[in-house]
């Protein structure tokens, strides 16, 4: 066997080991980049999961958390246990199916909330070690043979979240025709009421496409937003390369499932489709689709 291939069946073998023994429900919006990392994550390692939609005006489906954001990711391996944002999820949870050394619980206190405060004071939770898999030497270089892969995946992950995500509502909500479809898609999709719905889909399009300029501003976008989007895709994937099906060789890595599910809130929306058509993600795109169709549950 090839080196991908080892290491693809190392993968999928350590996936199905505590899968059985792994109860996981997930809190969150469907239409969400972060939570749609976590599924897509979830998807290609086969775990099963059950999945709560929260209503994000009420959010009374996450009221026993202090913290108030979603994803949250309730585990239990043996005893109950919350994880919340969604590079922690997913870097405890591949640590835990990689090294059966730790319990999920001693995992997730590798990664402690640390308090800090904005430029305009704002307070805010940070997660240390957030991109980093908690493993030995032996099981470092059984995933990562290379130091350079590790590097490469860490920063990309990285990237997802610190700037191709800021690229998704200035894009889907660009115009007021685009925001009042991305606003009808939300509460096709998401919990709400009838009236809420209703509410939401004409008063949040509004509070939207003029937030989006905020955004746009805050990021320093350009005029038009889209520039940034095919800028930042085309990027990607000139960083995956014509030698490499996805940045993890043969099979996808936490790379590929983190753009791949930050840039999948958007199908459906106008940004979607001309994204498709001005850029060279579409290829790599679809393969992605397949091997998480093939590998989920």
């Amino acid at each position: 066997l090839c080196l991908a291939a080892r290491q693809r069946l190392r993968e999928h073998s350590a996936a199905e080991l505590p899968a059985g023994s792994l109860q996981l429900t997930l809190y969150q919006y469907k239409t969400c980049p972060f939570c749609s990392k976590v599924r897509a994550f979830l998807d290609y390692h086969g775990l099963p999961y059950e999945i709560v939609e929260v209503n994000p005006i009420m959010r009374r489906e996450i009221k026993f958390s202090s913290y108030r954001k979603v994803p949250i990711l309730l585990a239990n391996a043996g005893s109950p246990l919350q994880l919340n944002d969604s590079s922690v999820i997913i870097s405890a949870i591949k640590t835990y199916l990689i090294s059966r050394r730790n319990s999920l619980e001693e995992i997730v206190s590798f990664y402690p909330p640390v308090k800090t405060v904005t430029e305009k004071g704002k307070e805010v939770v940070e997660y240390e070690n957030k991109y980093w898999l908690m493993l030995d030497e032996k099981e470092t270089k059984r995933v990562y043979p290379v130091k350079e892969v590790r590097v490469e995946e860490m920063k990309w992950r990285k990237w997802a979240d610190d700037w191709l995500v800021h690229l998704i509502s200035p894009n889907v909500y660009r115009t007021p025709k685009e925001a009042l479809a991305s606003f009808d898609y939300i509460v096709r999709e998401g919990k709400f009421g009838t009236l809420e719905g209703l509410f939401a889909k004409y008063v949040g399009a509004v509070a939207m496409f003029f937030v989006s300029k905020r955004l746009k501003k805050r990021h320093q976008l350009r005029d038009d937003v889209r520039e940034d989007l095919y800028e930042a895709v085309n990027e990607w994937v000139k960083a995956v390369g014509k030698n490499r099906l996805f940045m993890g060789g043969n099979q996808p890595n936490l790379a590929d499932l983190a753009v791949y599910g930050v840039l999948r809130v958007m199908e459906g929306l106008e940004a979607f489709d001309d994204m498709m058509v001005h850029t060279n993600i579409q290829p790599w795109y679809q393969r992605m689709e397949e091997v998480i169709q093939k590998t989920g549950v």
